[in-house]
């Protein structure tokens, strides 16, 4: 009676605890339903804690025309150019892919082995969108992948004709000023909502909803901006020096490399109201762009930075403005 008093005890407490162990097992698995985890904490502090692209030095991240010349026969470069069928055939570099943007994630992923080159090449057709998915590329993980600097205008001239030397002007030179505008108070950061609980994952639904969006939908052309400077929170992404010799009404100035982090002026940028960035180029901006609509902002690329409407101060302060010298007669395959 007495053994059998002890078997009925221990039964018992093993119930109990087998109870105690199911009921905290399925409260947990109801608290991840009811309670989902803050997706944009998770996915912020996986992106920092892995080495956030931008707020490195991204500008190494571009490479001039040059070194793709010297270098389109060297089986360790790929270059692949993701300008339309068309222009492809019009003329490309020699040795090029022609890869649509939309299909980049699945090229890298499926098709190649990157980790075979030292340099994979982004070009379009002024070095813009190539920074926009290079940046995309970069935060996948693959971070041996380049844009080559103003596109296939710095390769050929008739090339840049339908681009830089077309987009480029003084026509709100007149315009810009010269005081200092305040960043934003501190605000409540954007809502990411995948479904997904794992950092991982959770970029990988972004990433994937980033490439399957034209980069062409996160453009703000210069005339629409300045006769609509109210409806954008500006930022203006060039060092002080820069911004101090003239910026677009209300622009603030963020410093290139370090200021968008959790720990510095991240918060600031407004979740509820679209963003306009830009820089001399158009290519910096182009990687924060990117950088940021993972994030969940509403961002947008100023095409041509500040090339596009104040041209000849960047001359005259001798700044990243595009002229004639940027352009070089290489060959192309037709």
């Amino acid at each position: 009676m007495k053994k059998l008093s002890i078997f009925l005890t221990a039964l018992i407490i093993s119930t109990v605890a087998f109870s105690s162990s199911f009921t905290s097992n399925l409260t947990n698995f109801e608290n991840e339903i009811l309670n989902p985890p803050n997706e944009f904490e998770v996915l912020l502090e996986y992106m920092e804690t892995n080495g956030v692209f931008i707020n490195i030095d991204a500008s190494t991240a571009i490479i001039d025309a040059d070194e793709v010349k010297k270098n389109y026969k060297n089986s360790t470069y790929l270059l692949i150019d993701i300008r339309s069928d068309s222009w492809f055939e019009f003329g490309h570099i020699k040795n090029a892919k022609n890869v649509k943007a939309a299909d980049l994630l699945t090229y890298f992923e499926s098709e190649i082995n990157p980790n075979d080159f030292d340099k994979i090449v982004m070009i379009c057709y002024s070095g813009q969108s190539a920074a926009y998915y290079t940046s995309l590329l970069r935060i996948a993980g693959y971070d041996n992948v380049f844009s080559m600097k103003w596109g296939m205008s710095s390769w050929r001239a008739d090339f840049a004709e339908n681009s830089w030397t077309k987009n480029t002007n003084s026509d709100f030179a007149d315009k810009i000023e010269l005081t200092a505008n305040t960043k934003a108070d501190a605000s409540s950061y954007p809502t990411i909502n995948t479904g997904k609980t794992e950092a991982k994952d959770i970029l990988k639904v972004r990433l994937e909803e980033a490439f399957a969006t034209p980069y062409k939908e996160y453009i703000v052309k210069t005339p629409d901006l300045f006769e609509n400077l109210g409806n954008y929170y500006i930022v203006n992404y060039n060092t002080v020096e820069a911004y101090d010799n003239g910026h677009i009404p209300g622009a603030i100035q963020y410093e290139p490399g370090t200021s968008l982090s959790s720990t510095v002026d991240l918060n600031t940028l407004p979740a509820d109201k679209k963003i306009a960035i830009y820089c001399l180029t158009g290519q910096r901006a182009a990687h924060v762009v990117a950088y940021l609509n993972i994030l969940g902002y509403d961002t947008n690329n100023i095409a041509y930075g500040a090339n596009s409407f104040m041209n000849k101060v960047l001359k005259a302060n001798k700044t990243s403005a595009f002229s004639k010298k940027e352009i070089n007669m290489y060959p192309v395959i037709e």
